[in-house]
């Protein structure tokens, strides 16, 4: 399948006082369409800056970032905007909830942004939330909800829009062990009988094991490249 992620010489700088931060440094990579990929290092690292320009929520100091064909460097904040809402969708490690909707409702609330019909958008919460196991739940507010039913809501929420691209951020920071474990088991569902490409931040060791590809980052540097369900050679 052809990369639906490249980044080429992508450089991330800011400046503090005198100092020039490098978050990322001349980052060159590709990801396949349907890849699973966990993006791993210590804090600091530039994990979720990487992970904001494949999402379009930052831009690079330098070099490309092109994302399902399109070089988000080059895109004004507003065509940003229209592009995100097309093709990806953020799972966070806090759900980010409103506590005054329902699974439901919450579900609901990006698309309500969208052209659909109330019809459209009832067919499109439903099948999100059949999708993540909660059809039972769907007049719950997040007040009655586990964390892992609440981590569930948010990816239907994401899923909700159809995208072609899931970015994660800690999904699992919050969770039990168990809850944890459901919630991978779920993105790895999401990417073998959904064919989503996902990219998952985290530390947990157990979590980068799911996925089918590893990408570790020191000090904004690509250190390695591994491929999961082998024997961990280089790409």
């Amino acid at each position: 399948m052809p990369s639906i992620i490249e980044l080429r010489n992508a450089t991330k700088t800011y400046h503090k006082g005198e100092a020039i931060i490098h978050p990322l440094d001349d980052i060159t990579l590709a990801i396949d369409g349907g890849d699973f990929v966990a993006l791993m290092g210590p804090s600091g690292s530039g994990k979720t800056t990487l992970l904001n320009l494949v999402g379009g929520l930052d831009t690079p100091t330098s070099g490309e970032v092109i994302v399902c064909g399109q070089n988000l460097a080059e895109m004004s904040s507003r065509a940003l905007a229209g592009w995100r809402s097309d093709h990806v969708a953020y799972i966070f490690q806090a759900y980010n909830l409103l506590p005054v909707l329902t699974a439901y409702q919450n579900v609901e609330l990006p698309l309500t942004l969208l052209p659909l019909s109330r019809r459209e958008r009832r067919e499109h919460v439903e099948k999100a939330l059949q999708i993540v196991g909660l059809s039972d739940r769907v007049h719950h507010r997040p007040d009655e909800l586990s964390g892992g039913q609440e981590q569930r809501v948010a990816i239907a929420r994401a899923l909700a829009c159809d995208p072609q691209l899931l970015l994660a951020d800690e999904p699992t920071g919050d969770l039990d062990a168990h809850s944890a474990q459901e919630i991978m088991d779920l993105l790895v569902c999401l990417n073998k009988d959904y064919g989503k490409t996902i990219i998952v931040v985290t530390h947990d060791p157990k979590v980068a094991r799911v996925a089918r590809r590893q990408l570790h980052l020191e000090k904004g540097v690509l250190t390695k490249d591994l491929a999961n369900g082998g024997d961990g050679n280089h790409r």
